[in-house]
Order: structure tokens, then sequence, then C-alpha cells
């Protein structure tokens, strides 16, 4: 098992060997190969200054930081589980939105039903990358049963999926995790995956681990990965990286992506029927088809359901002024004593002075 620092200088000295560049679908290389190099975001007059989010406070807060300063925490880094711009909201930006010009879809990716909900309406579902060496993802599967493509512009990535067969128990690990240790995406590759795969072997494909299987790889500069709905995944960031994300909905999957949403977004998923209806009846019927093979009701259909969806949101708000309020109370608590501490000083010095002058 390797240490922290073997786990640091593992990952500092790989590098990668192949180079594969960026196109869409016109032939024509993206934008963002040239836009997107570390050098050329510390510099970028739309993107430098605009503040990305890159992790979460112990209260659950959203951390934001200049891209220019995390470009330069990024090339001191030496952090076990570091920090990592994963940010969702960049097209509200006015100036961070032109990174949408900087790619295109992939032809592959192009279907995208839940697009019909509209920009605001719709839950977060693409995301811009800058990783340092050594961050990454836990494992998880991606929300409301989409599926996922992910291309990468600049460094490697180590990838690991599971099959939805795949217990979550065993993908997560919990029971191999030592007193003392963590999930973060390093310890998971270096340390809980390789345990993960010895533990399988071990059992002679009984028990959790029947049918144990998992697909390891590296991806490189200028390849996108595809990640289907409902599969395991985490990513490990070998190196410095930069890349581009996006969920989305296809009809390949559109009864899970259905079956999640109508639960899952409420609200939404009535928008997006109408929608459908007018866009692709074939599609609307098949919603109805699952709602009457699960006998489920729709939102608007069902005002018990819309008495405990206000409750719910009214609860929701509620707590969330609490934690404002009390987040305010402790920075103002902060302040005051602070300023107690200097009025103390300058009484003490006072003091000293009136007492040399004596």
């Amino acid at each position: 098992m390797m240490d922290e620092e073997e786990e640091k200088k593992e990952c500092d000295n790989s590098g990668h060997s192949r180079h594969h560049d960026n196109v869409n679908n016109n032939g024509r290389e993206w934008p963002a190969v040239r836009r997107w190099k570390l050098d050329a975001l510390a510099i970028d007059p739309d993107l430098s200054n605009r503040s990305l989010k890159c992790g979460e406070d112990d209260d659950g807060y959203t951390i934001r930081m200049k891209l220019r300063y995390f470009l330069q925490y990024m090339n001191h880094n030496r952090d076990d589980s570091p920090l990592y711009i994963f940010d969702a909201t960049f097209d509200e930006d006015r100036y961070a939105k032109r990174i949408l010009e900087d790619y295109t879809v992939p032809e592959y990716f192009n279907e995208d039903l839940l697009g019909l909900v509209g920009e605001r309406r719709r839950p977060p579902y693409r995301w811009f990358l800058v990783g340092p060496c050594r961050s990454g993802t836990t494992v998880h599967i991606d929300p409301l049963g989409t599926s996922a493509w992910n291309t990468l512009i600049h460094g490697v990535k180590r990838w690991v999926l599971f099959p939805p067969h795949v217990p979550k128990s065993v993908v997560k690990g919990r029971k191999l995790i030592l007193p003392g240790e963590d999930d973060e995406a390093i310890h998971y590759f270096t340390t809980i995956l390789p345990r993960m795969k010895r533990k399988a072997a071990a059992s002679g494909g009984k028990g959790e681990y029947s049918n144990f299987t998992c697909y390891e790889f590296t991806q490189y500069a200028g390849e996108t990965v595809f990640v289907p709905h409902g599969w395991w995944h985490a990513v490990l960031n070998i190196t410095n990286t930069v890349g581009i994300t996006q969920n989305y909905c296809s009809r390949r999957n559109f009864d899970v992506v259905w079956t999640a949403t109508r639960s899952g977004r409420k609200k939404m998923s009535c928008t997006w029927l109408r929608r459908l209806n007018e866009h692709h009846p074939d599609l609307a019927r098949r919603a109805r088809e699952l709602n009457r093979r699960d006998s489920f009701v729709m939102w608007e259909d069902d005002p018990d359901e819309q008495r405990r969806w206000r409750k719910k949101k009214s609860e929701k708000e509620r707590k969330k002024r609490e934690r404002r309020d009390k987040k305010k109370a402790k920075e103002k608590k902060k302040d005051r004593g602070e300023h107690r501490t200097t009025e103390r000083r300058r009484n003490e010095e006072t003091i000293e002075d009136v007492v040399m002058k004596g």
C-alpha cells in the first residue's frame, strides 16, 4: 500500500505519450484546444477573472475561486485531495459563457431530449472541468438515469467503470476502508480499488462479488469517454487537466430518464411531457404508458402531492434561512471579537504610555 508521499510521486511523475486533436462535426479543431491551455486560460480576458465552483465547505456552501488564482494554486499544489473546478454555472455568466463557443457536442450525442424543457428549468447538465493532479471524482452514478460524454482537452485521466449489476456495497468499497482512511479519488484508485479486485479474485465469483466486473482505462487529450446510464464510475486526474462534460437523454435511455425524472423533478416532468407531446408524440405516449404501468400520478394531477411539495419547499427554505443567519451571526461574532481585541490592545498601550510618563 502506498503512503501519501508515494501517491504524490506516482501522480506527479505520470506522463502521457499520446495526443489526439479535438475536432468538431465539420472536421475542424475546437477553439478549446488552444484557448484552454493552462497558460492561455491564465490571461484569458473572458475567463481568468471569473469565479468558478471548486468545492464545498463543511456546511455545504459552494466554494468559488477566480480562475487565475485557481491556476496559481494548481501549479503549486501538494494537497492530498486537491480542489477541483467542476462548474455548471459558467453559462450564466456573461463572460464565462464564451466557453460554449469553444466546443461543440460530438455528433454521437447530439440528441438531448431534456433540452425541450429549456435551459432555465432543466437541472445542471454540463460542466467545465479544471483539475490538478491527484484530484478527481469519487465513485458515483450520474443523476436521473442520464448518460454522459466527457472530452479531455489537456492532460491525462484515469477511469474505472462498473456495470449496473455490480452492487453499490461492492463498488463503494466501504468494507475495505481501514480506520483513518477516506474514499477520496486518489486513495480509491491507489488503495481501495486494488483491494476490491483482490477480494473479488479471492471470492471465487461467489457472494456479493459474483459476476464482478470493472473496466479501467486511461484517457488522453483529444479523447472522448462515453458513460452509459446506470454505470458507476470514478475519475482520477493523473496530470493537470482541462475538459468538458455533458449529461443527456436520448431515445436509448428515455424510459430510465423518464421514470427517474417524474419522481425526482416532479414539476419539470409535467413541462417535459407537454413539450414531448408537441415535438415527439411517440415518446409522450411512451411516457404515459410507463405511468399507467406503474400507476404513477403526475404532480399536476395530484393535489396531495402538491401540498407535500409546498410543505417540503417551505421547510427547505426555512433551513436555508437558518443556515444563512447562523453564518452571518458567526461572522458578526468574529468581527466583534477582533474589534474587542483591537480595543483592548489600544487600552493596554495607553496605560503603558501613562505608566512610562509617570
